[in-house]
């Protein structure tokens, strides 16, 4: 009897704990993604996205059905087979290439899919003049905008018109000391036999040295964004450990400095920024013939980014992330515009390697006072997340918890000021908070990594690509309303593997009866469908000492 149940509504069961269970999610992982994730069931589904990301990355529908087959326990649904060869199909039938005279096109082996195509009112103002019966031109500054578009009436066009090579630079990575893992290697040699495309890594797996590997095939210069000053400083300094380039070579784009070199990091957020209503920093992606460009934590990439990465089709380009999660909805966005996925790891298959260090989730429940629940039941709805998350019962459980892992390094984590403001007053610890000057945040990162400081509290700014080897404790007070992705990335400070392999531990304090404790139940969502497991603590129990 085999592990997988096949449903006709393009469900996947799969039973973790059978024999066969890592031979078939190894089977099914490049087209079917994973929802659900917890003790013995694991729920996969596939999309018409995650065919034709198979597709992109070089899997055909025969393969697909002969998965499914192998590993059944039933008979699989007839019609569902249909479908998946008919949905894959669709990938390729139209190709964007380059032609000798007319420059970029848009050909069919399809006519009458180009016929449909060219009738569709988003795509008219992107093609030229007809070349032949299956061929139209394509404005070449519309070529991430076309594949968006044909993406969203469900032909994807596949994309034979290749890339420039850009200014050439050696980038050659250090060999003393460290050496790439199988993964980091395997990943980074995936995005470059696809051209472009994103990696998808847990938090602590090495993302940066995945870039830096591409980097070093690539062999130009590079544009890479990421989130904040902080993560500038931090890729600056792992490219100058990683790779052979000197400080010279490595320029910095930020709200303090404007300094172009071979290999630029800027953030996202001057990038993004307006004034007078033009985004005058965006020549930033024109101001050198850039051949390779990494988008850090790519899931968060702001609108303008995303307008301006249509235009650079034509570039090599890397996506890393630990989620493709987007609240809104944009995944499709970041396939046509960045690439596929070229290479994706489960949270719990790195862990059971040893690459990211095991966790322990629990969310503890406090209870509003009388006067508080009556408050909160009084509030304008738009207040009350912010009056039920920010209640005064978390600072005692807060307390408690940080007492019993004293000596142990311990973020709060929590994303309304005044509340974490009161908190690391309560518990006499600093505050990083987006006020806080780059120099100080990086003094007290530093503080914290070397054992100096023990607990520290930080606003959603330590969200992303922050990095903390040591932090082994992490208590969330509140968050980004419902954000998977945020809660992912919040566990995902925790994960680098510590030096005596001792587990994570990540609470989250919520009010019970409250959308506190709803948008914690979505928030962790993702961590479900990863494997991690909440338990769940009553606040009065902690705080009478019983074991966790």
């Amino acid at each position: 009897m085999s592990c997988l149940i096949v449903q006709s509504d393009k469900t996947l069961l799969l039973e973790v704990d059978h024999e066969l269970a890592d031979d078939c999610r190894r089977a099914i992982a490049p087209f079917a993604e994973l929802e659900r994730a917890p003790e013995h069931v694991h729920t996969y589904r596939v999309t018409p996205l995650a065919l034709w990301n198979a597709r992109a990355a070089g899997h055909d529908a025969e393969q697909v059905i002969d998965a499914f087959i192998s590993y059944s326990r039933f008979p699989v649904p007839h019609s569902l087979l249909v479908d998946i060869a008919e949905t894959m199909d669709r990938y390729g039938r139209l190709r964007l290439q380059t032609h000798p005279i007319h420059g970029l096109v848009l050909h069919a082996v399809d006519r009458a899919v180009l016929e449909e195509v060219v009738r569709a009112k988003k795509i008219k103002g992107m093609l030229g003049e007809r070349v032949d019966d299956d061929t139209v031109a394509v404005h070449p500054s519309e070529r991430g905008n076309l594949k968006q578009a044909l993406l969203k009436l469900g032909w994807p066009a596949e994309d034979y018109a290749g890339y420039v090579d850009g200014e050439a630079h050696a980038v050659d990575l250090a060999e003393d000391g460290w050496q790439l893992r199988g993964y980091q290697r395997e990943a980074a040699e995936s995005f470059y036999a696809g051209g472009s495309g994103v990696v998808v890594l847990p938090c602590g797996a090495g993302k940066t040295i995945v870039g830096a590997a591409a980097m070093s095939l690539a062999e130009s210069t590079t544009l890479i964004l990421v989130t904040n000053t902080v993560a500038v400083h931090q890729w600056r300094s792992e490219l100058l450990r990683r790779t052979t380039l000197t400080e010279d070579e490595i320029g910095e784009y930020s709200g303090t400095r404007k300094d172009i070199r071979p290999v630029t990091i800027a953030t996202y957020q001057v990038m993004a920024a307006r004034k007078k209503g033009v985004h005058s920093h965006l020549e930033l992606f024109e101001a050198r013939d850039w051949g390779l460009i990494i988008y850090d934590e790519v899931h968060l990439l702001p609108a303008p980014i995303f307008r301006m990465t249509a235009d650079l089709q034509a570039r090599r380009r890397l996506g890393l992330t630990a989620t493709l999660v987007r609240e809104d909805g944009r995944e499709g966005d970041v396939f046509s515009l960045i690439g596929p996925k070229r290479y994706d790891a489960p949270w719990k298959e790195m862990e059971n390697q040893g690459w990211i260090a095991p966790a322990d989730c629990v969310e503890v429940r406090v209870n509003l006072t009388d006067s508080e629940r009556l408050a909160y039941a009084t509030a304008d709805p738009e207040d009350r997340y912010r009056f039920c998350a920010s209640s005064a019962a978390k600072t005692e459980v807060v307390r408690e918890l940080v007492r019993r892992h004293e000596g142990e390094q311990t973020l709060i984590i929590g994303s309304y000021i005044d509340q974490l403001d009161e908190l690391g007053e309560a518990l006499e610890a600093p505050v990083i908070k987006g006020e806080t000057r780059v120099k100080e945040r990086e003094r007290l990162f530093e503080a914290f990594r070397s054992g100096e400081l023990h607990t520290l509290v930080v606003s959603k700014v330590a969200n992303f690509s922050i990095d903390l080897p040591e932090a082994g404790v992490a208590i969330q007070v509140s968050g980004s309303f419902g954000s998977r992705q945020e809660e992912a990335q919040r566990l995902g400070r925790l994960l680098r593997p510590k030096s005596d392999s001792r587990s994570a531990r990540f609470y989250a304090v919520t009010a019970r009866d409250t959308i506190d404790q709803d948008f914690a139940a979505h928030r962790q969502r993702f961590l479900a469908e990863q494997g991690y497991a909440y338990r769940i603590a009553d606040a009065d129990d902690v705080l009478a000492g019983d074991e966790l």
